[in-house]
């Protein structure tokens, strides 16, 4: 049995590799010509800063197309093992249907962890670094959006923070910064506007340049009294909203790894904000890696099937095109989740229980009741 193990995991490794270098080279192709368009905008940003920055890119890329690139490469090894009846000699040689099948299962989680850990490590680390060659000859940042990402705070006391920050750049200089604060009745106290900051790694200490600061007094019937405008070069703010939520903020919740979204969601939750959709993102994080073990399962199957000369075709584009069926499902409930308040936990864990209950059924009607 081990020798047969090593055949199919050598087999399936070696496709699922072929196929995904095509599918990256694709991508590489495509985001090197977006990026020629940068070359020679500013001096130093050679071509060979664009190679960098595009292969950067490629974790990101192979995270994303890993799933489906599993599936294709698993239904061709499969459907070409029944078609030159090599996975019948493993039958009679004594590798029965749960054999199969718990080799399969290993095969899929070893796949599961490669996708995690390029999910959660490498393409956010490779992220960054693409951002910090572009921002230092290009200046780029991380745009927070056109109204740029908001942060509340809420003290014990009842006196409420907001924070605003337009972008964001790959060492976690902000600019600009636009901070208000609040009383426990709801009336201004103090606003700054810096154009630019920094908060200190793992601590609420905001950095803030070139600062312009109001503070306003309000007599006893809740009216403005008076406001103190100063204009300063450099201000220390202190805040529980740390660097990392700042980016996280500024992030969309696809890039970011599963820690920074947990905490970031249950900061939100603390001060009363709306966390589905950082919440749906985290569990969406956790479940997509396990796609890869159901489309391992999917395409089992295929080795059972009896093909004829030439029939090979048709059977793997069915099992692709099942598998392009799977993310699209995949996609429609983390929308549907997120508009219709559905729980995050379900909404991510759907598609993937019901795509397993659904290779469990092949498998159990093609290969034990056949």
């Amino acid at each position: 049995m081990k020798i047969f193990r090593r055949l199919i995991f050598k087999e399936v490794i070696s496709a699922v590799a072929f196929v995904s270098l095509g599918f990256l080279a694709l991508f590489f192709f495509f985001d090197l010509l977006d990026e020629m368009r940068s070359v020679g905008r500013a001096p130093g940003y050679t071509l060979s800063y664009a190679l960098l920055a595009v292969a950067l890119e490629i974790p990101n890329h192979l995270y994303e197309l890993l799933p489906i690139t599993v599936l294709i490469g698993t239904i061709f090894v499969m459907a070409r093992f029944a078609q030159s009846s090599e996975f019948t000699i493993m039958r009679t040689s004594g590798m029965g249907p749960w054999r199969a099948l718990g080799t399969m299962v290993v095969l899929g989680l070893g796949f599961v962890l490669f996708t995690g850990f390029l999910g959660d490590y490498a393409a956010p680390a490779a992220q960054r670094l693409a951002l910090q060659a572009q921002a230092k000859y290009l200046g780029a940042s991380k745009s927070a959006g056109s109204t740029g990402a908001w942060l509340k705070e809420r003290s014990p006391e009842g006196q409420m923070l907001a924070v605003n920050v337009g972008a964001i750049d790959a060492n976690g200089r902000l600019g600009p910064v636009r901070i208000f604060a609040f009383d426990t009745e709801g009336r201004m106290r103090q606003q700054l506007h810096a154009r630019s900051g920094q908060v200190a790694a793992n601590t609420g200490k905001w950095e803030l340049n070139d600062v312009q600061r109001s503070q306003f007094d309000y007599a006893s019937s809740g009216e403005a009294l008076s406001v103190q405008r100063e204009q300063l070069s450099n201000f220390t703010f202190h805040s529980s909203i740390t660097g990392d939520m700042a980016l996280a903020a500024a992030h969309k919740p696809d890039h970011m790894p599963m820690l920074e979204l947990w905490r970031f969601a249950q900061h939100l939750k603390a001060n009363e904000q709306s966390a589905q959709k950082y919440e749906m993102a985290f569990w969406r994080k956790v479940f997509y890696p396990l796609s890869c073990l159901v489309m391992v399962v999917l395409a089992l199957p295929f080795a059972y099937l009896h093909f004829r000369s030439g029939g090979i075709a048709g059977y793997v584009f069915g099992g692709v095109m099942a598998g392009i069926s799977f993310f699209l499902l995949n996609n429609v409930f983390g929308y549907a989740g997120s508009l219709q308040n559905w729980s995050p936990l379900w909404s991510a864990a759907a598609p993937g229980l019901a795509y397993s209950v659904l290779s469990l059924a092949a498998f159990g009607w093609l290969v034990l009741r056949r």
